[in-house]
């Protein structure tokens, strides 16, 4: 099975530093650009989430969406979404993308987008080593976390 993926993308985040540009134009990923005077409809997907429930395989068949925004601007983003998706968190994965912001704390066990997108992925669907495909600290990432094998 496919993954069916929907990600609200933040357009203040640098297209030059996203992680999720190399999947572009792939037949089972959506990009929409955040808009404040337009709605996004995630209902019956599972939102990629720190304070939701531990996503496992039993959640497979459902759609995903991720919100690829700065940790602070989250909340606003989330504001513009209807259908009250369905929050999961991954297990505790270890980023290797080198955050670093300069007005506001990330979280310890935030993920670079793809990161995150390629472990909910792998948990639901298996592996699909081509999501990494031209991400800069894929060796990384995978060393990191060999549970994501």
């Amino acid at each position: 099975m496919n993954p069916d993926i929907l990600i609200l993308r933040d357009p203040r985040e640098s297209m030059k530093k996203c992680s999720l540009t190399p999947i572009r134009g792939r037949a089972d990923v959506e990009f929409v650009k955040y808009d404040a005077n337009k709605r996004c409809d995630a209902t019956g997907r599972i939102l990629l989430h720190h304070e939701g429930e531990l996503l496992s395989e039993a959640d497979a068949g459902m759609g995903l969406f991720l919100v690829d925004s700065s940790w602070r601007r989250l909340p606003k983003l989330l504001e513009r979404v209807d259908g009250e998706p369905i929050r999961r968190r991954l297990p505790p994965l270890l980023t290797a993308y080198p955050r670093k912001s300069h007005v506001f704390e990330d979280p310890e066990p935030g993920l670079a987008s793809i990161e995150a997108l390629y472990a909910a992925v792998r948990i639901l669907y298996g592996p699909r080593p081509e999501l990494l495909d031209g991400y800069r600290w894929r060796d990384e990432f995978l060393e990191l976390n060999p549970i994501l094998d």
